[in-house]
């Protein structure tokens, strides 16, 4: 399961988070189950990071939050035989 809650768009607060793909002062991705979340805005830092309890906080001003799902490997087999 998982969760995100914004404080006053300063903190956010993920449940359900499995791998910070990358962050940066601008922009923080997120691996959950199954998608991936984007948040951009403003001097973005992580402040709590446990992945054993799939939770991660950040602190910094949230201007956007964008879901990808996640796209699924095909094998070269399933490509030639396509």
């Amino acid at each position: 399961m998982q969760s995100i809650l914004i404080e006053n768009q300063n903190q956010t607060t993920i449940t359900g988070a499995t791998k910070i793909l990358s962050s940066t002062n601008a922009q923080a991705v997120v691996e959950l189950a199954n998608n991936t979340l984007i948040l951009n805005g403003n001097n973005i830092e992580i402040t709590k990071l446990d992945l054993e309890n799939n939770l991660v906080v950040f602190n910094g001003e949230i201007n956007s939050l964008k879901y990808n799902k996640k796209s699924q490997k095909i094998g070269i087999i399933k490509r030639i035989l396509k």
